[in-house]
């Protein structure tokens, strides 16, 4: 078979269909909204690519417009696969704009062979460009190694695609389907190998994505969502170094659900579930956003609170106990309460198990009294 750029998209197309076909066997049907976006841009990319060849025997209007139409939208896709893993990305809306003119001006400029080439090579490099700029600057934590192969694949295509735009918006030597234009073949080379690379890349931030996932799980408590002890110890280990460092003050607080078994066993388990998934959600309700909340065990919570002294814990203290009071009124029918015991860091203080142990004997003597918050020495 002759290397030719029909063969090379034939190719490329058929290598796209199989790998749009075994990422979700790969992956699995619970896959995350990046995933499935990246799964919907590679498919798109292979329709677009069996479209453009399809044209050169039928339909040719419908279906080259067809075949930027969805170049745009794979590339709109694969920037919402990187929204979803690196954060909010940069020109959004400018992207969405780009990707609805290029298959309408292409379509509404067909007649002029010059304007639609022109006009649609154009644009598409210019997204391409975007979605490659969206791989840069994560917003959270993602490694820079499938993000740079993303990054050079979507930068070579659109080098490549501006060029061939440049040929036939402004020459008469724009490469057509059997032209053995050197444009043409090493645009047909750079696609191949840029596509597959930017399925690896996929998979590989797919991965990263699932172990994120298994590391939170690992860290966080099944029922309640909050952390779960060893995620705390971890978490807090950090935020007690970080307050030592500093000479912030920094109080942890220990509570305790009363009568928790009372609750279930008048009430039944799924009762005291309910019971602990409340407490837990009224928690983060009243807790700021630095603060730091893990179920330790049982029925027992625990919370540090930076740049907290002892009228800032009594406020929080007032304020849990009126919402748990009357949330749990409201949803379980009956009014829960707790015992609490805080202890506050003390200077040159750098351990958390100690901090935690002076925090939990004062817990201990305010469950002796219920219902009460006891401050420790």
């Amino acid at each position: 078979m002759p290397l030719d750029f029909l063969t090379l998209m034939a190719v490329m197309a058929a290598n796209l269909f199989m790998v749009s076909a075994v990422l979700p066997l790969i992956m699995g049907r619970d896959v995350s909204r990046a995933a499935r976006a990246a799964q919907a841009a590679l498919l798109l990319q292979a329709v677009a690519w069996a479209a453009f060849i399809a044209s050169a025997v039928f339909w040719d209007q419908a279906l080259s417009t067809l075949a930027v139409a969805c170049h745009a939208v794979a590339q709109w896709a694969l920037y919402r696969a990187l929204e979803e893993w690196l954060g909010p990305r940069p020109l959004r809306w400018p992207l969405l704009a780009l990707v609805v003119l290029a298959p309408l001006g292409y379509g509404l400029g067909y007649g002029h062979y010059a304007w639609r080439v022109g006009w649609s090579n154009s644009l598409l490099a210019v997204i391409l460009c975007i979605v490659a700029r969206a791989t840069l600057y994560p917003r959270t934590p993602a490694s820079l190694r499938w993000r740079s192969v993303l990054l050079g694949c979507l930068l070579a295509m659109a080098a490549f695609t501006l060029a061939r735009g440049l040929l036939g918006a402004f020459t008469d030597q724009y490469p057509s389907f059997h032209t053995p234009h050197p444009v043409n073949l090493a645009a047909g080379l750079a696609a191949n190998v840029s596509l597959m690379l930017s399925a690896v890349a996929l998979l590989v931030a797919w991965r990263s994505e699932a172990e994120q996932k298994l590391r939170a799980l690992a860290m966080t408590d099944a029922l309640t969502g909050v952390l779960n002890r060893r995620g705390f110890t971890g978490q807090g280990e950090g935020l007690i170094a970080h307050a030592a460092r500093h000479g912030l003050p920094l109080t942890a607080l220990m509570l305790d659900l009363d009568h928790f078994k009372q609750v279930n066993d008048t009430h039944g388990h799924g009762t005291g579930d309910r019971a602990l998934k409340l407490f837990a959600r009224l928690l983060n309700d009243t807790c700021r956003s630095g603060d730091l909340i893990g179920r330790l065990g049982g029925e027992e919570f625990g919370v540090l609170m930076l740049h907290s002294a002892a009228p800032t814990v009594d406020s929080f203290d007032r304020r849990l106990r009126r919402r748990l009071r009357d949330a749990s009124l409201a949803e379980l029918g009956f009014a829960l309460n707790y015992s609490a015991g805080v202890a506050a860091l003390a200077p040159q203080e750098t351990s958390l198990a100690a901090l935690l142990a002076r925090a939990d004997a004062a817990l201990y003597e305010a469950k002796s009294a219920r219902g009460c918050l006891v401050a420790a020495p």
